[in-house]
């Protein structure tokens, strides 16, 4: 198996929303970043991509299966969604009961290994953990069915930096034998560019880049110039800039610029922010 995640011209249409034409693949045994701002579709594409709403057309193939011609794939598969859902009254220990009689794989001695691990409670009710916990306690279930897909819908979202720290080292430890896979929505770039192998970026509905993490930081720069110098450039070697009394900041594809320019090192959220609200030269003007 290539690929743990297949999308093919996915698509779907709300009233005010369409979801247009997202095509993306993650290897196996790699970890795959899904940023956007908030409504930018996230949420939909996951939800999409595991049959739990109609695609109005497209391909969506997990583990090399379609999820729904075959919902057997779904055992290995690991969902983490940012608000959790155990019912609230249920304590750990009854969960670890539930879920064994649910997924054929489940291994109670991981369960309860992490559990442990994650200082988690086992007599405490789903309703009484703080957030950080209730996400320790999602990941925990979804590790302890022999996944080999994790898909996380901002599961670090409102987390510490502690507890945050703590589940991307599991997510590392996860994929070391490269036959796991991550899928990680989050709006967190300083998260995904610690473990990200590949970054999707999404915006208003449409598949704004999908690339290597490494390959796309090294393709983009900050620039520090005057409007003059901004002008003198290419518009296709700008992609987003902001004006201040002080000059022009913008962010741009560095190997098409002139060697005389200096260029900064560009984070996974100076390419968001700067593709989304940077005016675009020639379009917006300076």
């Amino acid at each position: 198996m290539k690929n743990a995640i297949d999308l093919r011209g996915l698509r779907k249409e709300y009233k005010g929303f369409t979801l247009d034409n997202i095509s993306l693949s993650l290897p196996m045994g790699c970890i795959m970043g899904f940023i956007g701002e908030n409504g930018a579709g996230k949420s939909t594409t996951i939800k999409a991509m595991l049959g739990l709403i109609g695609k109005d057309s497209g391909e969506v193939l997990l583990l090399g299966k379609d999820p729904l011609k075959d919902r057997t794939v779904m055992e290995d598969i690991g969902l983490v969604l940012d608000s959790g859902f155990f019912p609230p009254e249920m304590n750990a220990k009854a969960l670890g009961t539930a879920l064994s009689s649910i997924y054929r794989n489940w291994d109670s001695a991981a369960f309860q290994a992490f559990l442990s691990r994650f200082e988690i409670d086992p007599a405490k009710k789903v309703k009484e953990y703080s957030r950080g916990m209730v996400m320790k306690l999602s990941l925990t279930a979804a590790l302890s069915h022999k996944a080999k897909l994790l898909i996380l819908d901002e599961a670090t979202s409102g987390l510490d930096p502690i507890v945050r720290d703590d589940i991307l080292d599991l997510l590392f430890e996860f994929i070391e034998d490269e036959q796991h896979s991550v899928f990680l929505s989050s709006h967190i770039t300083d998260d995904l560019e610690k473990i990200a192998d590949y970054v999707a970026f999404l915006h208003k509905g449409k598949l704004v880049l999908s690339a290597e993490k490494d390959l796309l930081l090294d393709s983009f720069g900050i620039l520090k110039c005057s409007e003059a110098e901004l002008q003198s450039l290419s518009p296709t070697s700008v992609t987003g800039m902001r004006k201040s009394e002080f000059g022009v900041t913008a962010l741009v594809k560095k190997y098409e610029l002139p060697a005389r320019y200096q260029v900064e090192p560009a984070s996974l959220e100076d390419i968001m922010l700067y593709s989304i609200k940077g005016k675009r030269q020639g379009k917006e003007g300076l």
